[in-house]
């Protein structure tokens, strides 16, 4: 090809490529506005779908939330107007300001808006400050108010299903009793056999048909003893009928000189059967302890007691005398030495018993004391006897010098009281296990009771009498000088009333052991003797004297005038001579601060049973309380407990 035609060729060839690449660089600016066209009209589409999107959310979002909170609302007034249990809202004057549907059926009124809670329900006066849940009873049902006090909200439920379920396992749970016949060797003496045989089908018959007429189950153990096992309900109702079957077995055998008794163990609560099996045991020797003739109940840490409306049957044999007199002899003889104790504001029945124990402590060689502090007027007259001998002053100290004195191996002897707060100085009791009580007291719920060895025999007329008869088994050779001889003799003139009240033959066998030994009667009268200044004061005490229920006088002196306990004792004694007078009561503020309640009988009423329900304790016959307050509240108790005493079983039999 010529040099010109290839020249130009080329030249064309460059020209077209020029042109291509003009025309390709048009068709790629073309097509990139077309592709950010068609991407701007995309994201245009795309933000207008997403504006629509989000107003058609946002539209179902609210139509929803506003079903949703009508339908919760609905809901929650739907429960509030079905719950099982009634709320009420207050105010800090506890006000009724809302409550729901279910308080307006619980109380049968349509609304008690306006209304306070304590009218609403009266058991709410209880609760002060703090939350709590108490019952309330209202109708036939049994519901439990819990009371928000921080929100002022008070919850009303209804429990009577878990009410009635708890009642039924309380009626069902088990009950152990034992039955005793208290006096069976006293009674059967002189009796033939037929007599004894035919006296005691009658008293098993009586208990027979009680115990089947309570659905007791019945098992005799021994011919004067027999178990008893039912439950807790069948108890309430023995309680509510005060244990008739003890009249019935005295009034059946009344033909017989003396009467059979019987006394009575019940318990209840125990958490295992064998402590429950200990405790009726207990109680019935806690029955025997106060005489006899009486049901002792232990249902938890409740202790009762029912019946007790005869005296204590004296024992006609010795045997039991001799017997704690030998116990009694080992035990000094394996001391260190001895201390003796007797109650506050002792009397000469505590002092002379303490005498006697302190004789027999020295007869075997033993040093032995006796605790006493400071001198009430009911025993000035015998320790001035008592000063007289140098030797026996000397064995009288202080709490605090005995404290000094005590050691594990001394024997704390306690005389004319068994209860731990009425000694003088508890804390020996507590430095010592080896412990004896002797006591004519009948026996209370409280007790010394880690004592080794118990004598307690309420038909003694004093704790003189049961150390006298003592001092006559402990030792082969006893020779009483004539000041300890009295001492003693003084305390059972003391209890007894100069030989009045609680006397039985062994009180004049112990008197008549007293007088051969030297005791000196003319003595004891000096002892006794009134100071006219004193005499005027019981005659002021008495003349404040009302009668109430015709034959119970009761004396209530003046407040913020004080008087000894012994003036008190006098006083009630004195007015228990006065015509148609069965009962006596003295109210009066004695020097200590407390205000002493003296109380007597001439057997018709049980005045022990009043003074334990104000605290106190005592004999049938003879009893007495200290509390706190004023002369006017403790005459106001003790007109109540009267009352309720009258209005349960009567006050006189």
């Amino acid at each position: 090809m010529p040099k010109f035609l290839v020249t130009r060729w080329h030249g064309m060839h460059q020209i077209w490529a020029f042109i291509l690449l003009a025309l390709m660089t048009v068709a790629l600016a073309w097509f990139e506005w077309l592709l950010g066209l068609i991407a701007l009209v995309l994201t245009a589409a795309l933000g207008v779908y997403t504006v629509l999107a989000e107003r058609a959310f946002r539209k179902d979002l609210k139509s929803y939330l506003g079903t949703l909170s009508y339908r919760v609302k609905k809901a929650g007034n739907d429960v509030i107007t079905e719950l099982p249990f009634g709320i009420i809202v207050y105010n800090e004057e506890r006000t009724v300001e809302w409550h729901n549907p279910y308080i307006a059926e619980v109380l049968d009124q349509e609304s008690v808006i306006g209304i306070p809670l304590a009218e609403l329900f009266p058991t709410l006066q209880q609760v002060k400050e703090r939350d709590s849940a108490i019952e309330a009873t209202i109708g036939s049902q049994v519901y439990q108010l819990i009371f928000k006090q921080k929100e002022r909200i008070l919850y009303v439920k209804n429990i009577t299903d878990l009410w009635q379920l708890g009642r039924k396992y309380d009626d069902e749970r088990l009950v152990l009793g034992v039955v005793m016949i208290d006096n069976l060797e006293e009674v059967s003496q002189g009796l033939d056999d037929h007599q004894r045989s035919s006296m005691l089908s009658k008293v098993t018959a009586e208990i027979t048909e009680w115990a089947q007429k309570y659905h007791i189950y019945l098992k005799r153990l021994t011919s004067d003893r027999f178990l008893l096992v039912t439950d807790q309900k069948t108890l309430k109702q023995l309680e509510h009928s005060r244990f008739v079957v003890l009249d019935e077995v005295r009034e059946i055998t009344g033909d017989h000189k003396i009467p059979v008794t019987l006394s009575i163990g019940f318990a209840a609560g125990a958490e295992h059967i064998i402590e429950l099996g200990q405790w009726a045991h207990t109680s019935l020797d806690i029955a025997l302890g106060r005489g006899g003739d009486q049901a002792a109940v232990k249902v938890g840490s409740r202790q009762s007691f029912y019946g007790g409306k005869s005296n204590a049957v004296e024992k006609r044999t010795r045997v039991r005398a001799r017997v704690v007199a030998h116990a009694l002899r080992d035990l000094m003889r394996e001391s260190h030495n001895i201390i003796i104790m007797g109650h506050k504001m002792p009397d000469m029945d505590a002092i002379g018993a303490a005498i006697g124990v302190l004789k027999a402590a020295q007869l075997f060689g033993k040093e032995a004391y006796i605790v006493l502090e400071g001198v009430n007027p009911a025993i000035q007259n015998m320790m001035e006897m008592i000063k007289e001998d140098e030797k026996l002053s000397k064995r009288f100290v202080s709490p605090e010098q005995a404290l000094a004195l005590i050691t594990p191996q001394t024997l704390a002897v306690v005389v004319d009281t068994h209860k731990v707060s009425m000694v003088k100085e508890p804390k020996l009791l507590s430095m010592t296990e080896r412990i004896v009580v002797v006591d004519h007291h009948r026996r209370s719920e409280e007790f010394i009771s880690n004592a080794i060895l118990i004598y307690m025999e309420p038909y003694a007329s004093s704790t003189c009498e049961l150390v006298t008869e003592l001092l006559q088994y402990i030792h082969d050779r006893v020779v009483l000088d004539i000041r300890e001889s009295t001492a003693l003799l003084a305390g059972i003139t003391v209890d007894t009333k100069s030989f009045s009240l609680r006397t039985g033959a062994r009180t004049f066998e112990a008197a008549s052991f007293l007088r051969r030994s030297g005791a000196d009667s003319m003595l004891i009268q000096r002892m006794l003797k009134e100071d006219l200044e004193e005499y005027v004061r019981k005659a002021d005490i008495i003349k404040h004297a009302e009668v109430l229920y015709e034959h119970v006088a009761i004396a209530v002196t003046e407040a913020g005038r004080t008087y000894s306990q012994l003036l008190i004792a006098q006083s009630a004694d004195t007015l228990l001579n006065m015509t148609d007078i069965l009962a006596s009561f003295v109210i009066a503020e004695r020097s200590d601060g407390l205000i002493g309640v003296s109380a007597r009988s001439l057997g018709d009423m049980n005045v022990q049973v009043v003074m334990e329900r104000m605290g106190g304790g005592g004999h049938l016959t003879n009893a007495a309380a200290q509390l706190e307050g004023t002369v006017q509240e403790v005459a106001e108790r003790l007109k109540q407990v009267l009352s309720e005493i009258e209005s349960e079983e009567g006050l006189f039999e």
